[in-house]
């Protein structure tokens, strides 16, 4: 099963929090990926292309897994920092 995702990397929970509220409202994911996220895919907007079950951390996995494609998580905790996911495939 192929999956895909965008993503937004930080290192504090507080950055994430600032991040949904941005998010909430109205500014966009792949601008604030570019501006704030801390992984090599943000001068992609957070594109992390497509990918299969079991090439993700746990926790990030598990709940992409719980996402419906355009759907955004909540902030996910993972050894390299506070994730928002957003679902693409």
């Amino acid at each position: 099963m192929k999956m895909g995702a965008k993503h937004i990397l930080v290192e504090q929970k507080f950055e994430a929090e600032d991040l949904v509220k941005k998010l909430d409202s109205g500014e966009k994911f792949e601008t604030l990926a570019k501006d704030f996220s801390t992984c090599g895919s943000a001068k992609e907007g957070g594109n992390l292309g497509t990918f299969s079950k079991g090439m993700m951390v746990k926790p990030f996995e598990k709940e992409l897994l719980t996402l419906k494609v355009g759907q955004m998580s909540g902030i996910v905790k993972t050894q390299f920092g506070y994730h928002l996911i957003l679902r693409t495939k």
